[in-house]
């Protein structure tokens, strides 16, 4: 598969409502532009809006239970009336066990819907591997938002998850937290990953478009 690009949009006032459209946009016209994949998973108010105009939108996170009395749950039948294409799922900011990721992502995988789990390190993506996910990406919490690369900072953590997860099975490998500069992404990939995910470098960048188009060249 080719290398991808996934972005999260978080709750930033920045990514929300007719701003969080632009980034959407500002995706759809990367990967159009270089032929990248670059997933993108907005807020949940807009999702809906999101999906109707670019394909590649997945949900921040997903519950396991099946729609019915389960207040403040997203179902994934929810996101998927929404037209999301997936959903990350155990993103460090929302973790959940690990009977409901295994639920989860078996959900997903039955609604025809694609599924990104989020993992602290090698030895939990080898655990969790066995779920058969679509993607893993390996996030250690503390480099999460800080602006220091675990390619850079941690490259063992990825070339790690890398190994490890292969002696489970084919799952992609992506790594997250802190990516910040292109070089950050060429580095995952030489380190053996098939992507990236990130957040607020993009959200929160002078020039998202630009950076977005950076980073995708350095793949494409």
């Amino acid at each position: 598969m080719k290398p991808i690009i996934a972005l999260n949009l978080k709750t930033y006032p920045e990514s929300l409502g007719r701003k969080g459209h632009a980034l959407v946009q500002i995706a759809k016209g990367v990967s159009r532009e270089t032929g990248v994949r670059v997933i993108v998973a907005p807020q949940f108010v807009d999702l809906t809006d999101a999906a109707g105009f670019y394909k590649d939108v997945f949900a921040q996170h997903v519950d396991f239970e099946e729609p019915g009395a389960h207040t403040g749950t997203v179902s994934v039948e929810s996101i998927h009336a929404a037209g999301c294409a997936g959903s990350l799922v155990n993103h460090s900011e929302r973790r959940i066990g690990d009977a409901a990721i295994g639920s989860a992502v078996a959900r997903l995988r039955d609604c025809r819907l694609e599924s990104m789990l989020c993992t602290k390190d090698a030895a939990e993506s080898a655990i969790l591997a066995k779920f058969k996910p679509t993607f893993i990406a390996v996030e250690p919490p503390e480099l999460i938002g800080s602006g220091i690369s675990v390619s850079t900072a941690k490259p063992d953590v990825v070339s790690g998850t890398v190994d490890a997860v292969a002696e489970v099975n084919k799952t992609p490998v992506l790594c997250g937290a802190g990516v910040t500069t292109p070089g950050d992404v060429r580095r995952a990939i030489e380190l053996g990953a098939k992507g990236v995910l990130l957040a607020s470098a993009f959200i929160k960048s002078p020039d998202p478009k630009k950076l977005l188009l950076e980073m995708a060249e350095e793949i494409g």
